[in-house]
Order: structure tokens, then sequence, then C-alpha cells
């Protein structure tokens, strides 16, 4: 009897412990999840904050300072500001990059979108032509410039194509009105096929029955896209807009491998000229505020496009 007792009167406590023993071990667990994932994105967030944010902070002081990378910078106020003004350089690169950006968007959105649209449909073979498209992204940059280059030549596979049509074709990247067209062709035919990816993605989320609901109604295709499909699209559309549009006013890999800002400088583009002027003349104080000026350039115009896309939901 008195043992029955004991283990009645133990059993509680014991039932205490045991729970007690349990939590501890759940909130260990946790922490130990805590810790290594910490470990294991800590990498990224240590680059990301030595590699981009500490020199993006510190840009906005060396861009209002004089320093040609030996000792400390030297704050000059706006002295590099007045000086954008006069640098016909300067406003030489930025007139390139905005006509780059100009015509290179609406150019690629265009094309992604119609053979996203194409490629959606039941097409044979449209995982080969999605794959052969989606290609030329995840080419060398330097294969792609070689290449094209070889092709813009003055007696080049493309100028004999022209050549049945006109006397006289274009020298290209020769010439100083035609390198920057050629230079958008070539940057067309590589990004058309990611954004295209993307906008296929979103393609995709569209509920069929919206199609064959129109369709019942007696819509046409060329209504089903400007009712269904491009309202449906629209933040995927903003999306890619945004990539693209950050994308061609930071445009530098392509121009410095296919045509090095050149011929004179028909092609020289901001972040060219950014380098230029940093890593050729080392003026480091100098590159930082046209480096600001293209900053603010990217942000406003995301500002406006961010505008625009709410303004349109409301």
């Amino acid at each position: 009897m008195e043992a029955t007792m004991t283990t009645n009167t133990t059993s509680p406590q014991a039932g205490a412990r045991r729970r007690q023993r349990g939590s501890l071990t759940s909130g260990a667990i946790t922490r130990r999840n805590t810790r290594n994932g910490l470990l294991f994105i800590s990498p990224n967030f240590i680059g990301f904050i030595l590699l981009t944010l500490v020199p993006v902070l510190s840009l906005f002081y060396i861009g209002f300072s004089q320093w040609n990378a030996f000792g400390d910078p030297v704050f000059n106020g706006l002295d590099n500001w007045k000086r954008l003004v006069g640098d016909n350089m300067f406003w030489r690169a930025l007139w390139n990059t905005c006509y780059y950006a100009i015509v290179h968007i609406p150019l690629t959105l265009a094309i992604a979108f119609a053979l996203a649209v194409l490629l959606n449909s039941k097409l044979k073979f449209r995982s080969f032509f999605r794959t052969v498209a989606f290609f030329p992204y995840i080419t060398s940059i330097v294969a792609v410039a070689q290449v094209w280059s070889m092709l813009f030549d003055q007696h080049g596979v493309i100028n004999q194509f022209i050549g049945w049509l006109v006397e006289d074709p274009p020298a290209w990247l020769g010439s100083t009105s035609w390198a920057m067209p050629a230079v958008i062709i070539v940057a067309t035919w590589k990004e058309a096929g990611y954004y295209m990816i993307l906008l296929l993605a979103g393609l995709q989320t569209i509920p069929s029955e919206l199609y064959e609901a129109a369709s019942i109604d007696g819509a046409n295709g060329w209504q089903k896209f400007w009712r269904i499909t491009v309202p449906s699209m629209r933040p995927t559309l903003f999306f890619v807009l945004v990539m693209l549009s950050v994308g061609s006013f930071k445009i530098l890999d392509l121009v410095l491998v296919m045509t090095s800002g050149g011929p004179g400088s028909s092609t020289l583009v901001l972040a060219q000229y950014v380098y230029q002027v940093a890593f050729e003349r080392y003026d480091f104080g100098y590159s930082s505020t046209v480096a600001l000026v293209l900053f603010l350039i990217c942000m406003i115009v995301t500002l406006i496009q961010f505008w625009y896309n709410n303004r349109k939901e409301k």
C-alpha cells in the first residue's frame, strides 16, 4: 500500500522532469538549426557586405572627394559635379547610354514576349526551340563578341546578304553611325532568351479557363491577347522591365569586348567611362561621381516604373 502511494506521488514529478528534458531538447535543436542556418548564409552576407555594401556606401563620400587611390580621399565639395557640366566625354557617354537603353529595352521586351507566346503554344519540338532561344544567354560574352564581329565585318556574311539589296552596305563596327545599332542587335540576340524564360513562366500561370470562356464569347486571338494575356502578365512584365532597364543602363561587358567604346567615342557608355577614369587616369574621385550619376539614373527610372505600375493596379 505504501509502495503504491509512493509510486503515485512520484510519477507526476517524474513526468514533469521528462517534459522539462524534452523541452530543453527542442530548444537545443532550435538553437542548433538557427546556428547552422546562419553559418550557411554567412558567406553570402559577408561577401555582400564587403564587396557590395561597403563600396556603395563609400562611393557617396569618394564622389565628393579627390582621390587617386594613394593616401586618403580629400573632400572637395561640389568640384567634381561642376567638372561634369563641362565634360564633353561624360555627356557623350550619357547620350550613348540613353540611346542604347531607349532602343534595347522595348526591342528586347517585344522579341522576348513574342517568343514566349509562340513557345507557349502547342508547337512541335517546342522544348528544343526553348533551349535554342535560351542558349545565347549562357554563351561566353567573349565568344559572342568575336563571332558577331566577324559577321559584322565589311566583307562578312551580313553585308553579303545586304549587298543583294543595296549597293553600299554599312560598315557596322567601323562606322560611328552603325556601331551602336550593331551592339544593340547583339545584346538583344543574347538577352532575349533569358527574358523569354521569365515571361514563359508567367504565361503558364494564366488559367486556361479564361481563354476557354473568351472563345465561347466569340473573342478572337488578338482580343484574347490584349484582354487576357497582357493584363494577367502585368506583374511579370513589370519585373522583366525593371531588370531589363537596370541592365541596359549598366551595359559594359559587351561594349568593352566588342568595340571598346569605338570607333571614336560612338559606343562609349557611362559604365565604361567610369572604368576609364578610374583605372586608366586613376581619378577615383571623379569616377565615383560619374558612378553616382549612373546610380541616380537607374534609381529614378526604377522609381518611375514602380509609380506607373502602382497607378495601373489601382
